[in-house]
C-alpha cells in the first residue's frame, strides 16, 4: 500500500486562514475545489500566490491543494503565499533561507483594530457639538 507524500502548512493574513497540501504532481492549483484562474481572477492575487514557488523553482514539481476561509481576496491570497512558503520549509529545510530572505515566511501582523466604545468606530468619535 503505496502513501501518498504529502506536506501540509498553514498560512495567515489578516482574518484569512488557508490550510495548503503540497502534493507530488504538475504543477496545478486547487483553491476550495476550483481551479486557480476560476477563483481569483485577478492576475496579481495568482502572481502574488505563486512567488514562493518561482523562487525556489519548485512550480511544476507539486499540485496545491488549498482550503481558504475569511477575509477578503488580497488577504486570502497572502495566506495562501504563506502557507505554500511554510509548506515547501516542511519539503526541503535547505529551501527555508531563500524564503526567509525574499519574506515568504514572514507573518504580517496587521488585523483590523476593534471598535472602542463611547466611540463610532476603532478611532472614529462621535460628532462633538458645544452647544
Amino acid at each position: 500500500m503505496a502513501v501518498d507524500i504529502q506536506h501540509k502548512a498553514t498560512g495567515r493574513r489578516k482574518s484569512a486562514m488557508a490550510r495548503v497540501r503540497l502534493v507530488p504532481g504538475s504543477g496545478a492549483v486547487t483553491v476550495n475545489k476550483r481551479s486557480l484562474d476560476d477563483y481569483f481572477p485577478n492576475n496579481v492575487l495568482k502572481m502574488v500566490i505563486k512567488q514562493p514557488l518561482l523562487s525556489t523553482e519548485t512550480a511544476e514539481r507539486f499540485d496545491i491543494h488549498v482550503t481558504v476561509a475569511g477575509g477578503g481576496p488580497s488577504g486570502q491570497a497572502g495566506a495562501i503565499r504563506h502557507g505554500i512558503a511554510r509548506a515547501l520549509t516542511e519539503y526541503n529545510a535547505e529551501l527555508r533561507k531563500k524564503l526567509k530572505k525574499d519574506g515568504f515566511l514572514t507573518r504580517d501582523p496587521r488585523m483590523k483594530e476593534r471598535k472602542k466604545y463611547g466611540q463610532r468606530g476603532a478611532r472614529a468619535r462621535f460628532q462633538f457639538s458645544k452647544r
